[in-house]
C-alpha cells in the first residue's frame, strides 16, 4: 500500500506552502488542529473530597459516638440520638423533655468534662440538646463500659 501524500497550505508551523506530508505528518497536523478536550475527570476531585475531608469527619463522629456510648447512662444513652457534629459542637436529639432534663443536669455536673478528656480527635466546645422523636429500637445495641 502506497503511502498517502497530500499538499497543505502554508499556515501551519514550519510548513511552507505547496509542501508535500506524508502520513504521519498529516496525522499530527490532524491532531493539534483537533479542539483539546475540556471534560476533566471527575473522581480526582472527589476522590480527594472523600480522602480527606469527609474521611476525616467520619472519624471524628465515630470516636464521638463511641465516647459518648462509653460515658452515657444506659436510662438516658437509649433515648438520645447524635445528629451532628460541626464547629465543635455536638448536637443531640432527645425524645422527651424529662430525658433532655436529666441529661442536661448529667452533662453540667461534669460528664461533659469527662467525654472531652476520652475525646481526642476534635474539640468539643457545647453539647445542644434538641427534641426529637426517634424509635430507639432501630438504635443499635452496644456493649460498653461505663465512664460515669
Amino acid at each position: 500500500m502506497a503511502a498517502r501524500r497530500a499538499t497543505v497550505p502554508g499556515y501551519e508551523k514550519g510548513i511552507s506552502e505547496g509542501t508535500v506530508m506524508d502520513e504521519s505528518q498529516l496525522r499530527n497536523v490532524w491532531r493539534n488542529r483537533q479542539r483539546p478536550n475540556r471534560i476533566a475527570p471527575l473522581s480526582q476531585p472527589l476522590d480527594h473530597l472523600v480522602k480527606h475531608q469527609l474521611a476525616r469527619r467520619v472519624r471524628q463522629v465515630g470516636q464521638l459516638s463511641a465516647v459518648w456510648d462509653e460515658c452515657i447512662p444506659d436510662s438516658v444513652r437509649e433515648h438520645t440520638a447524635l445528629l451532628s457534629f460541626r464547629l465543635g459542637t455536638l448536637t443531640v436529639a432527645v425524645d422527651s423533655a424529662a430525658h433532655r432534663y436529666q441529661l442536661q443536669t448529667l452533662l453540667q455536673s461534669g460528664l461533659l468534662d469527662a467525654i472531652r478528656e476520652r475525646f481526642a480527635a476534635g474539640a468539643l466546645n457545647r453539647v445542644r440538646l434538641v427534641p426529637g422523636q426517634f424509635d430507639s429500637i432501630e438504635m443499635p445495641d452496644r456493649r460498653r463500659s461505663g465512664c460515669v
